[in-house]
């Protein structure tokens, strides 16, 4: 059947469709008037490029392709922040502060859960250039207020930080192929497993390993965290970090979870996911990412968010019809030319009347008409429909 879409992939019918282009340029605006500048990366790059630095899974997830005029390996974008990290250390070439957003479509070879899209319509915000915690501060505030703005409001920011992990990696002295295993391991809390691998791991390091599925909690989980993993100079340094961040974000939901890893090869530092009040999925994900301008030959420091606006949608509430629209005749004077014109300035939709189609006006959405009234033009409601 022609009109079947593959798995996964759907159409935004016109009231979805509002309701994503109305929260685009809310959300938009909310970025511009912070100071972060609209970029939009293309939709296709060469393969190199698109993927570099970001690790094996976003590379399972971009779909590939020849180019027909290089011969070279393309792929189309399943995630905009390495274009965006291009554009910034490539094109911009700025030596101070650079605030980024974007909003656009990527596609995934796969879909994220049983109920995700394929095609999520990315937005996101990125700020370069800066390394001191208070970036990290005003992303994660950011993120709350689009949220906010959103009208889903996160209930819980789970903040962990990927540099705790690697400094118990290294003391644990794993090869690189058994220190992405144990990654994965903790970002799916397997602990049965857990306990497996660790089995020859000489303490202190496996007890605090062992330890991170379990340090999950509001901010006096950091307390926690600092009596049982090791003192070590490094560990303490990134759980301070965790602490300033705690007690600037003391007015939002934040709760800290050491084994929230993501991005093995990506992220650098502190992460995070915000979730919903009936969210068992993230809304949103996020970190820093300080090494991947590397590959662009400039590494600077990084840290954002992105989310799936098709998602935020979702999980509004649903809106069944969309303003009521207006219907014109199509032949008039120049009173009634004047009086579509100044209803169109006041952001009604106008539609005109095309011959043929009567008792069908209300499916294009029109609940109102134009009649002329003596010599003026007056809006009442449709009728004969």
């Amino acid at each position: 059947m022609r009109w079947v879409l593959p798995d996964h992939i759907q159409d935004a019918l016109p009231s979805d469709a509002h309701q994503i282009e109305a929260l685009r340029r809310r959300l938009l605006d909310a970025f511009r008037v912070r100071g972060y500048q609209l970029v939009i990366p293309p939709l296709l790059e060469y393969l190199d490029s698109l993927t570099t630095g970001a690790g094996e899974d976003l590379k399972l997830r971009t779909y590939k392709l020849v180019d027909q005029l290089s011969g070279r390996s393309m792929g189309v974008r399943a995630d905009m922040t390495p274009q965006v990290t291009r554009i910034d250390a490539h094109l911009l070439n700025r030596r101070g502060v650079s605030r980024l957003c974007y909003c656009g479509s990527v596609l995934h070879t796969l879909p994220s859960s049983l109920t995700a899209t394929r095609e999520p319509l990315q937005l996101g915000a990125e700020l370069y250039g800066h390394a001191g915690i208070e970036a990290d501060v005003e992303i994660l505030r950011l993120l709350a207020e689009v949220l906010r703005l959103a009208e889903v409001p996160a209930s819980r920011i789970d903040i962990g930080h990927v540099g705790i992990f690697h400094a118990l990696a290294a003391r644990a002295g794993l090869v690189p192929g058994r220190e992405r295993e144990l990654f994965d391991l903790l970002q799916a809390k397997d602990v049965p497993e857990l306990k497996r691998m660790l089995a020859d791991v000489a303490e202190p390091a496996r007890s605090a390993l062992l330890a991170l599925p379990e340090l999950y909690g509001g901010p006096d989980v950091l307390d926690e965290a600092a009596a049982r993993l090791p003192q070590d100079a490094e560990i303490g340094r990134l759980l301070g970090e965790l602490r300033q961040l705690a007690a600037a974000l003391a007015d939002l939901p934040v709760s800290f979870d050491l084994a929230d890893l993501r991005g093995y090869n990506y992220h650098s530092g502190v992460v995070f996911a915000a979730y919903g009040a009936e969210s068992p999925a993230a809304l949103a994900l996020g970190g820093r990412y300080d090494r991947v301008g590397e590959a662009f030959g400039r590494a600077r420091p990084a840290v954002g968010f992105s989310l799936d606006l098709r998602e935020l949608v979702w999980r509004l509430p649903s809106t069944s019809t969309m303003a009521g629209a207006v219907l014109a005749p199509l032949d008039g004077d120049g009173a009634l030319a004047a009086e579509v014109a100044a209803l169109r300035a006041r952001g009604e939709i106008v539609l005109n009347a095309l011959p043929g189609h009567d008792g069908t006006w209300n499916e294009a959405g029109c609940d109102r008409q134009l009649v002329k009234r003596g010599d003026r033009w007056a809006v009442v409601p449709l009728q004969g429909e």
